[in-house]
Parts: C-alpha cells; sequence; structure tokens
C-alpha cells in the first residue's frame, strides 16, 4: 500500500472503468474508511449504501438523467457505487460528507481502483422517480444525497494532474 502523502498527491478522478468487479472486501474498506471520516459535533448522522449491482447502477443513472433532461448519461458505468447519505435537517451534513467522499476517494487509490465522484443526485435526490430508487437502497426519506462515488477499476490510468492554486505561509 501506498504511504498517504504520495496516495493523495497521485490521486486522480477515473472515468473509464473496467469489466472487472470490485470485490466487497474492497467495498468494505471504502466503507470503513467513509465511516472513519470525521462529522461536525461527533454527530455522525450519515449512511453510506454500496451498490454493486450494474443494473440497478443504471437505472439509478436514468433516473437521473430524466430528472436532469440528460441524455446517454451513465455515470461512466463504474462497477460500484457508494452513495454518501445524510440527514437533511442536520446542520453538518454536506461538509460531514464531503469528508467521507475524499476518504473514499484516498482509499480507493491505494487500493488502486478508479473513483470520480457523482454530483448529480445532489439537484434530484427528491425527484420521485429516483427518490423511489433511493428508497428501493434503504435511503431514509430525510436524508440528502451529497454525492455519490463511482468506483472501479481503471481502464486507462488518468495522466498527472496540474496542480494549480495558490497558498501562502506568513511567518
Amino acid at each position: 500500500m501506498k504511504d498517504v502523502i504520495t496516495t493523495i498527491l497521485e490521486r486522480r478522478s477515473c472515468r473509464s472503468f473496467t469489466e472487472e468487479s470490485v470485490s466487497e472486501v474492497q467495498i468494505k474498506t471504502l466503507l470503513d474508511c467513509a465511516l472513519a471520516a470525521p462529522s461536525g459535533r461527533g454527530l455522525q448522522t450519515w449512511k453510506f449504501t454500496a451498490v454493486l449491482n450494474r443494473e440497478k447502477i443504471q437505472k439509478l443513472a436514468q433516473a437521473v438523467a430524466h430528472a436532469l433532461h440528460l441524455e446517454d448519461y451513465s455515470m461512466y458505468h463504474p462497477a460500484a457505487i457508494i452513495i454518501t447519505s445524510n440527514e437533511k435537517d442536520s446542520k453538518f451534513w454536506e461538509v460531514d460528507n464531503a469528508c467521507a467522499m475524499e476518504n473514499i476517494y484516498i482509499a480507493c487509490e491505494a487500493l488502486d481502483l478508479g473513483c470520480v465522484w457523482i454530483n448529480q443526485l445532489y439537484t434530484v435526490y427528491d425527484e420521485p422517480q429516483v427518490r423511489t430508487l433511493l428508497s428501493e437502497f434503504g435511503i431514509p426519506e430525510n436524508h440528502g444525497v451529497y454525492g455519490v462515488a463511482a468506483i472501479g477499476h481503471k481502464k486507462t490510468v488518468p495522466a498527472p494532474k496540474f496542480i494549480k492554486g495558490q497558498y501562502q505561509i506568513i511567518r
């Protein structure tokens, strides 16, 4: 396994996956990493739902596509997804789930899996067709979906990214 700093610096979003399945052991590791994320006041009002059935994933993708009037939407055909949800009335739900998503991202890189953040559900999780599927997946009605991690084995290794932005050190 890679060291933490290397893993963080080498992490890339992956939008091209092989047909190979992701093992339940790997998914459980990713879920454990999500649960290890910090949460505001330690409330941990979140839920993480892993879907390893490609047909169910594509059914959800189609519901999202319908809600957003998108054509040919597939979530990049991942082997698995992890849906991060949280109580909508929790003060910290979005921040808590963002921390959990980052843990999933880093853990995927450490396991040599590809991962990309799917954010479309954030705006349509209460649309009837989408909510019906989320309910079938066991996601409570009082939960909003912050993000979805689309996960699979990398078909291609994403190119190194040019890290831009700025920071400063003040003494």
